[in-house]
């Protein structure tokens, strides 16, 4: 009798499965048709508007009636090969508003201003050193950008999480890349 138990219960797990895998693959095609819509709209979105990260475009997406989650949208961007520039998410075709910027291909990092205006918060001289106050993981961008473009005022960088340290020959220079820092991050 236990036999013939097992028997019937694989048998209703395995019509259950069948079942189940069926309303999936139907529920897939509802879906699918979402999916080619969603492209449609990130596609529009791209292409006519300035959008910097995946948070601003699920916003847009959500207002036009799409609400997905980080990991969807990244899929889809993954799956459409979309690139993200400094001016933003673009398409791979050149439509979008990074294409301007793509065409380009400059493979350089950032500059110091590039930086500092997205990172650096404040700056202040103490003798021969100027800290740069900047937000939270952002130091370290900031200090290499720095130590790129090799500035003959700055013998060295420190960076922490959120602050680096300058350190100059002199007060003098030290003042010097001060009003260089102060006005890039005005």
């Amino acid at each position: 009798m236990q036999a013939r138990s097992s028997q019937w219960g694989r048998a209703f797990q395995f019509a259950g499965s069948r079942r189940w895998v069926a309303a999936m693959n139907e529920k897939r095609g509802a879906s699918s048709g979402m999916k080619v819509e969603r492209h449609s709209a990130i596609r529009d979105l791209v292409s006519s508007s300035l959008i910097n990260s995946q948070d601003e475009l699920r916003r847009k997406l959500r207002r036009r009636g799409f609400a997905v989650t980080q990991a969807t949208l990244s899929r889809d961007l993954h799956e459409m090969h979309l690139f993200k520039g400094p001016g933003g998410y673009g398409l791979p075709n050149g439509n979008g508003s990074a294409a301007a910027v793509a065409e380009e291909d400059d493979d350089s990092p950032p500059g110091v201003a590039e930086v500092l205006e997205t990172f650096g918060l404040r700056s202040r001289q103490a003798m021969n050193q100027v800290v740069i106050g900047t937000v939270m993981g952002g130091a370290q961008p900031v200090a290499a950008a720095l130590d790129y473009e090799e500035w003959p005022e700055v013998v060295g960088t420190i960076a922490g999480d959120d602050t680096v340290l300058l350190i100059c020959p002199d007060i003098r220079l030290a003042a010097e890349v001060q009003a260089k820092i102060r006005k890039m991050l005005a």
